[in-house]
């Protein structure tokens, strides 16, 4: 055990990257063909690392929230893009290099050369300017870009759907989509009571011009992400639960400002002071903000920025992201996003089935209604193959505009050209009606999470340099409940007693729910490093101790202090069973 203090180092992405890709967390996929930007793959390790952030993603937002959660294909039919706008909007801005050819993100090259923090705001001419105002260069070769043209990009892969003369799909792009389309079912899973939540975790693919820092920026990636569907007018979030949440808030007026500065404040005061101005939104960032530190965020960097009005999304009326600072940089991690009834009134729109619910009124309620009933004896001869084209647009007018019908004409427009009607062909009427309730278009909060960012920055944040015993320690100081392995068995040295009592103890804890390894190679000394660089919080060794005295114990070693502590074998499952959930901690042992 050492006395020496422990350090939290500034690691570099390069330190973290090898580290990684040693010990079996992540690394560029095919390397065995050269590699590809923009894909990696989870090691050992590391898709464990990643599965424990998954499930205390799904244990908080799904269950904890009483949510349901669905599994969706990720290829989807064309149709289903030109309704939610991204075949026309999913954009990014491309310049190429004049020299060597390569394609960059012109936004990034502007933020990694300028002053510029939020380039992506900007519109194409401006972006186009400020490449030409400082000579701007081409990060690969060096050739300048100046008077390069700017232009957007489409991040979505395109593919077929069957054979021949197949139907064109897309990789979806994210995972809201496979929740949206399916709505009409769902919402009769949730018996057609609002408000309900329908959760998924999955990948999502998006061609980036540019993948770059690792895992951080991919294209092929899991999200994790709720869309909470509400009535706008009547529902409302708990935010008494969430009120007192202490969080950093970086909003969009301070961002607009030469001197603006982060605001320290809690949930409550910044709904109060209008800083976050949807309930629902500053609801989750409430219950998001405590569960990032429990699974290793370090709160010191970390903070909720509001979306400049250029960059949010074309669905988004107020986006707030969870950012985290890594390599010096602060990197998205999730949005929180109102998506008001963009989403569902563009799938009611453009499909063949209905995106509402109905609403029933306490009592029925009679409301007098605008009707038409058009004399087609008319309208057919005078418009002919347009004659429903004109009745669906007589009907629109009628629920829109019932003053329009007060002449004796009526003017509508079709397909560009303006057309009066008499009035007394429309069939124009005011009736009353007895109805029992409406069908409303919900309104959608989306809190987003990005999986892969996160676990690099759980990794960041957790990695850490000391000294034990004379000698230099690398160590991941990584919350129990997301390490990839919890606890690491030991037999002192070989032998044949030593290693059977040590595979029993790792069955018992395998028994017990927890993740073990076994290691017999090496001395004790080397076996304690190899578990501390990957993050196992506590190691168990089996000595001579354990099979020769009348009560059977073990050594179980804390990573972060290097504590050791004898402990008796009949109750070491339960006990560390009982850390891991947090109900018990081992300097109380």
């Amino acid at each position: 055990m050492s006395d020496d203090d422990t350090e939290e180092t500034a690691v570099t992405s390069e330190k973290l990257v090898e580290l990684a890709k040693r010990r079996g967390y992540f690394f560029q996929s095919s390397g065995a063909y050269g590699g590809v930007g923009g894909f990696y793959t989870f090691g050992p390790q590391g898709a464990a690392l990643k599965g424990n952030v998954e499930d205390a993603w799904r244990d908080r937002f799904a269950v904890a929230e009483g949510n349901m959660e669905i599994d969706a294909p990720t290829i989807m039919p064309e149709p289903v893009f030109e309704a939610s706008g991204h075949l026309d909007g999913f954009d990014d801005m491309l310049v190429e290099c004049p020299e060597c050819g390569e394609s960059h993100r012109a936004d990034h090259v502007v933020e990694d050369n300028t002053e510029y923090e939020d380039a992506e705001s900007l519109p194409i001419p401006d972006v186009e300017e400020v490449i030409a105002e400082y000579e701007l260069v081409c990060p690969s070769c060096g050739a300048g870009l100046a008077g390069q043209a700017v232009e957007t990009f489409n991040l979505m892969f395109e593919t077929n759907i069957g054979p021949g003369d197949s139907d064109p799909g897309y990789l979806r792009p994210e995972t809201a989509q496979g929740i949206f389309v399916e709505f009409p079912r769902l919402k009769e899973y949730a018996r057609n009571q609002l408000p309900f939540g329908v959760t998924q975790i999955g990948r999502a693919y998006r061609n980036e011009i540019s993948p770059r820092r690792s895992i951080i920026r991919t294209r092929e990636f899991t999200q994790a992400e709720l869309e909470y569907f509400i009535d706008p007018e009547t529902d409302e979030p708990d935010l008494e639960s969430v009120a007192d949440v202490e969080v950093t808030l970086y909003p969009a007026s301070e961002q607009n400002e030469a001197d603006g500065e982060e605001i320290e404040t809690t949930i409550g005061a910044a709904v109060e002071e209008g800083i976050v101005s949807s309930p629902w939104v500053a609801y989750f960032l409430g219950v998001a903000k405590p569960w990032y530190e429990a699974v290793g965020v370090d709160m010191d960097r970390f903070r909720f920025r509001q979306h400049l009005s250029g960059e949010r999304a074309h669905y988004a009326s107020d986006c707030w992201d969870a950012e985290s600072e890594v390599d010096g940089n602060w990197i998205e991690m999730a949005g929180f996003a109102y998506r008001g009834d963009y989403d569902l009134s563009k799938h009611d729109e453009y499909s063949d089935d209905r995106f509402t619910i109905f609403k029933q009124y306490d009592e029925p309620k009679t409301v007098e209604r605008a009707t038409v009933d058009p004399d087609m004896s008319y309208l057919g001869p005078e418009f002919g193959g347009d004659a429903q084209a004109v009745v669906g647009t007589l009907e629109d007018l009628a629920a829109r505009d019932r003053s329009a019908f007060e002449g004796d004409s009526v003017e509508i427009d079709l397909e560009g050209e303006t057309h009066e009607i008499p009035v007394e062909k429309t069939g124009f009427a005011v009736e009353e009606q007895t109805e029992a309730g409406e069908h409303i278009t919900p309104h959608v909060v989306e809190p987003s999470f990005g999986v892969d960012r996160l676990v690099y920055t759980v990794l960041h944040h957790a990695y850490r340099e000391d000294e034990v015993d004379g000698e230099e320690r690398t160590y991941l100081e990584l919350e129990p409940e997301v390490a990839p392995t919890f606890v690491g068995v030991f037999p002192l040295q070989s032998d044949d007693a030593l290693e059977t009592e040590a595979n029993e103890i790792v069955d018992d804890l395998r028994a017990a729910g927890l993740s073990v390894t076994y290691d017999d190679s090496g001395n004790i000394g080397r076996r304690y490093r190899r578990q501390d660089e990957v993050g196992t919080p506590f190691c168990v060794t089996v000595d001579f101790e354990t099979v020769e005295d009348e009560e059977t114990t073990v050594t179980v070693r804390e990573r972060d202090t290097t504590e050791q502590k004898r402990l008796p074998v009949d109750d070491l499952a339960e006990t560390l069973a009982a850390i891991r959930a947090g109900e018990l901690a081992f300097d109380e042992l």
